[in-house]
């Protein structure tokens, strides 16, 4: 049996309970790939497994960074990547699960990520835009990078800002980078899984409910807590969905109803987004949930498809 699984899906398909159970059934342990898990004090908002659904299963990369920290894929990687070495060492098998597809992605290649060196010129560039635009950055890269200026949107500042960065510290395009990158063999060749619900409506309502399940389990006064610590409201943590949604209600720019129903919404969206990205890897084995399919149906059906692998 592959000693390396990975469980991706959208949001609320049920990722976590599927993990646990086949660590369970494979001697395994559980590596999150979740952007926005890794935080401390965001739990509810983010539905990180409580320690009574991870059943004893040891699970890695939850709560490693402040709220108040940039996290990045790079830093995941370089985070996990001992993690899931350390498990292979010692007998036994890593299931990477999450809905991150970037950093899954990274992780399972083994990307070796352009530096992040402090020398100013982030911070120069940061200058830049705010006093005259991002516009002015984004020109900049268009004369140096034009694949990676016509790639990225002119709201994504922080890639843009990164994207010329990379180019002045180095002398070398992201582009090229990245192309360099993209021929470099997998770090690992795990075998994938991916959830999916048979009637998009399901996943829908499954979401949505979940909303409602976060507000009664108190992510309102999770959020006023983040907020009292000190976390800016335009930190990157905050800027999760459930999270910069209820800020604003808060801060009493929408009501909390609008913000629950701007949640859900979003949620949906992420929810697509996230499976337009999986549908990508073609070495997902995509595991179809019926309304009525419970996980231990689920796991059977991986669990056959894991022993065709090893015949």
């Amino acid at each position: 049996m592959n000693n390396i699984i990975c469980i991706a899906g959208p949001t609320a398909s049920g990722k976590t309970a599927l993990a646990v159970k086949l660590a369970q059934a494979v001697d395994g342990e559980v590596v999150s790939c979740d952007s926005m898990q890794v935080y401390k004090n965001m739990d509810i908002g983010t539905a990180k497994p409580t320690t009574e659904e991870m059943e004893g299963v040891p699970h890695y990369m939850l709560s490693v960074a402040e709220p108040t920290e940039d996290f990045s894929v790079s830093r995941y990687c370089q985070m996990a990547h001992p993690i899931v070495e350390d498990i292979l060492y010692r007998g036994k098998t890593a299931i990477i699960a999450g809905g991150t597809g970037l950093y899954m992605d990274a992780l399972i290649k083994g990307n070796d990520f352009a530096p992040y060196p402090s020398t100013g010129r982030r911070e120069e560039l940061e200058q830049l835009a705010a006093e005259k635009g991002i516009d002015a950055v984004l020109e900049q890269l268009r004369s140096v990078d034009p694949c990676s200026a016509a790639r990225l949107h002119p709201s994504d500042q922080k890639r843009i800002i990164r994207a010329m960065e990379v180019y002045l510290e180095t002398g070398q395009t992201i582009t090229e980078h990245n192309k360099r990158t993209a021929a470099i063999p997998p770090r690992y060749n795990p075998t994938w899984f991916a959830l999916e619900d048979e009637v998009r409506q399901d996943l829908y309502d499954r979401i949505d409910r979940r909303v409602i399940g976060m507000l009664e389990m108190g992510l309102i006064d999770e959020i006023k807590g983040l907020l009292a610590s000190g976390v800016p409201e335009h930190a990157t943590s905050m800027q999760a969905i459930g999270y910069k949604e209820f800020v604003d209600a808060l801060e009493n720019r929408c009501s909390i109803e609008d913000a629950t129903a701007a949640v859900q919404q979003a949620s949906r969206h992420y929810a697509k987004r996230q499976l337009t990205w999986f549908r990508r890897n073609s070495a997902i084995c995509w595991l179809r949930r019926g309304k009525t399919d419970t996980v231990t149906e689920i796991l059977s059906r991986a669990l056959q498809i894991l022993r065709k692998f090893d015949n």
